[in-house]
């Protein structure tokens, strides 16, 4: 089934809207936040970090680019494939509804972010996210990304993009596919599948990828984490090529029950520079961590990607406990805030109140202009 078809609206009251606003945006800052923390760590080992920071490894944000808070190319992306499934629902009322196009030329806008020295004015599709000066940065992108974004060709499940590549950067930028609560599960796995290929080809990462979504799709929905593993480990089954994924958060599973949290157990479920062990560690995580922070801090102490798997955990514990969880002090630091709240409360507005802002009898102007329809 196509990833366009068959998506239907939830009916919003206002505590709804409320607590989805509230889950959106701490998906997108705790995303931003794990991010942060292992970019100020990425490429160092466990025993690195403590000679560093000490016995205990990391233990908050230290400098990366710069500046402590700094984020990498995992939420520039994520920001990119917020505003291209903003632009997917505007342009449903053209009748020329396909996300996974909208996605692909979001992601192509960040590619330009990537080869341009500013925002080029000229562009009247541009939008205002690919006005924000600050992204105009190499932030080590992957390079698949680059790669699979260097043209304007779009990659097929049949015929994906770099089909040898197992990274975690398609993982990384996935998860606000999970924040179409309005979707079937199933739908949403096919979404961030069809968009993870046109930079990963390999089943193991674009199938890492649609696992992360449909994770996140349940715990916006309130669910348990490990209810919506389950129901991801259920998607993944009938997809060819979903072994390594579904072992990987088997393993993540059974690490759980295997003694107290540690650098250690994480170990077990590899370094990360897969996508399904960036997406074990991530969930093992966020499922033992006694509160945000140490869930966070245990996901970048390890020997491999800490931008990648902080990523991802803090996605998932955003997601799961709403914005007013994440630990403050990260927050007032992290790069690009205001960017992050803006986009999030954009993407909750357009999802439970898009109607009043487009459609046949209606058309915000200025709304149009931030999402354009071109």
């Amino acid at each position: 089934m196509s990833a366009a078809a068959g998506a239907t609206a939830p009916v919003w009251g206002r505590a709804e809207q409320q607590d989805f606003r509230s889950r959106v945006r701490g998906c997108l800052l705790g995303g931003a936040i794990g991010d942060a923390l292992g970019a100020g760590v990425a490429g160092l080992t466990l025993a690195q970090m403590r000679e560093r920071h000490g016995t205990d490894a990391l233990g908050d944000l230290v400098p990366a680019y710069g500046r402590p808070g700094a984020v990498s190319a995992a939420t520039q992306l994520t920001l990119f494939t917020v505003d291209g499934l903003i632009r997917a629902q505007v342009r449903r009322d053209t009748g020329a509804w396909h996300p996974p196009t909208d996605v692909h030329r979001a992601h192509l806008r960040w590619a330009a972010t990537q080869r341009d020295w500013g925002p080029d004015e000229r562009r009247e599709d541009n939008g205002w996210l690919a006005r924000e000066e600050w992204l105009y940065a190499r932030r080590d992108p992957a390079k698949a990304c680059l790669v699979g974004l260097g043209d304007t060709v779009m990659g097929t499940l049949e015929h994906p993009k770099n089909p040898g590549a197992d990274d975690p950067a398609a993982l990384t930028r996935s998860a606000p596919f999970g924040l179409l609560v309005g979707w079937e599960p199933q739908l949403v796995l096919q979404l961030a599948v069809e968009c993870a290929t046109q930079t990963h080809g390999d089943p193991a990462a674009y199938l890492s990828a649609g696992a992360l979504a449909v994770i996140v799709h349940g715990l916006a929905r309130g669910e348990s984490m490990d209810g919506a593993v389950q129901r991801a480990m259920a998607q993944l089954a009938v997809r060819p090529g979903h072994q390594p994924v579904t072992e990987a958060l088997k393993h993540a599973l059974g690490a759980v029950r295997q003694g107290m949290p540690s650098p250690a157990l994480v170990a077990t479920l590899g370094t990360g520079h897969s996508a399904p062990q960036a997406l074990a560690i991530g969930v093992y995580c966020a499922l033992v961590g006694e509160d945000i922070r140490h869930g966070l801090l245990l996901s970048v102490n390890h020997d491999g990607p800490s931008d990648a798997t902080g990523t991802v955990c803090g996605s998932l514990l955003g997601a799961m406990h709403g914005e007013t969880a994440l630990p403050p002090a990260w927050l007032a630091q992290l790069e690009g805030r205001p960017t992050l709240l803006e986009l999030a409360d954009d993407f909750a507005m357009e999802m439970t109140q898009g109607p009043a802002l487009h459609g046949p009898s209606v058309n915000t102007a200025g709304w149009l202009l931030r999402y354009p329809r071109g």
